[in-house]
């Protein structure tokens, strides 16, 4: 009997191709672009920092001339980019119907359900992007177990600005709070430019946000020309702020709910920066990815001992950063 996935159709290249084919069905932070994608050939990447700048240094073969550098006082940091490998099997049961014995006439067939395997793995490595990212833009970057993969703060030697809008109090100037937070990341932008800012908050503290005295009129008046085409928890301007209700959310390997934004919290960031933002992807751990670029994702597949299934595998490489962790703000809602 002929294994139907001998097929070129299910080598590494096809799969590969295919699963970054797949829409991305989860994940606002994908939706916003802020962090883009860039592929390295490594798995650390070396990050320099000079008066403010930083640059990526590129690798170089073995006995080359290092890159130069300008006189002034520098700061190499490296990062090692995290690995998520993620497994499915196709067992005989599901195949069994789908093709003729000794034939490979429903190879059609069989590619469908195979493109039903890696949707829903798709799904499950974009959740997983989404808490990474929104870990990026938080400046401490979890694990899915909640242990800390990078602590930007501690990496870069600065401390996290946070600002208590004291949102339970009527008589606090929301404004004033609002100037606080623009005018702590326009100054520590250093020369990066900004179309905007944008606040991704809880539940908790948009709410409250929304209703207090101060801003209550200014919700209501947007509310009246919003009302009729969109949701009214999301694209509020205050203060040149765009506020944004954000519920992503997942389910961790021990079964707890973890919200990527906790009750009554805030996360304040730029829009539109040109180098503040990355996702770097490195290559997968195969023989014919060496020294390849990284892409977002890889799959292949491989026969299960005694022929019991197949086999798939996938895996992303990805390490989503803010290059200026300085300009990230925390907002507290009491």
């Amino acid at each position: 009997m002929l294994n139907p996935f001998s097929n070129d159709a299910f080598n590494m290249v096809a799969l590969t191709a295919a699963i970054n084919k797949i829409p991305n069905n989860y994940g606002r932070l994908e939706q916003l672009n802020l962090m883009p994608a860039e592929g390295v050939r490594t798995r650390t990447i070396l990050i320099e920092e000079m008066s403010g700048v930083l640059n990526l240094l590129p690798t170089m073969p073995v006995g080359a001339p290092g890159s130069l550098g300008t006189q002034g006082k520098r700061k190499v940091r490296s990062f090692v980019i995290p690995h998520i490998p993620h497994d499915d099997v196709v067992l005989p049961e599901e195949v069994q119907g789908l093709r003729a014995f000794g034939s490979e006439n429903d190879l059609e067939a069989l590619s469908n359900l195979i493109a039903k395997k890696l949707q829903n793995m798709r799904n499950k490595h974009a959740i997983t992007l989404e808490h990474l990212r929104m870990g990026a833009l938080k400046g401490v970057i979890l694990d899915a177990d909640a242990s800390t993969i990078y602590d930007l703060y501690s990496e870069f030697g600065i401390t996290q600005k946070t600002v208590n809008f004291a949102l339970t109090t009527n008589t606090t100037e929301v404004i004033s709070k609002v100037l606080e937070v623009k005018r702590h990341i326009e100054d520590n932008l250093r020369g990066e430019f900004m179309t905007g800012i944008m606040c991704l908050c809880s539940q908790g503290f948009f709410d409250a946000l929304t209703t207090h005295s101060k801003v209550k009129e200014a919700y209501q008046r947007w509310q009246n020309g919003q009302i009729l085409f969109t949701d009214n928890r999301t694209n509020f301007s205050f203060g040149g702020v765009v506020f944004e209700e954000y519920r992503g959310q997942a389910t961790d390997t021990a079964g707890n709910v973890r919200k990527f934004v906790a009750d009554d919290e805030a996360h304040f960031f730029p829009l539109g920066t040109a180098s503040t933002f990355r996702t770097f992807y490195a290559p997968a751990d195969f023989n014919e990815t060496a020294n390849t670029l990284g892409l977002p994702l890889y799959a292949k597949q491989a026969a299960r001992k005694f022929e019991r299934g197949t086999e798939v595998h996938t895996q992303s490489n990805p390490l989503p950063i803010c290059l200026r962790p300085e300009v990230l703000v925390k907002g507290a809602k009491a």
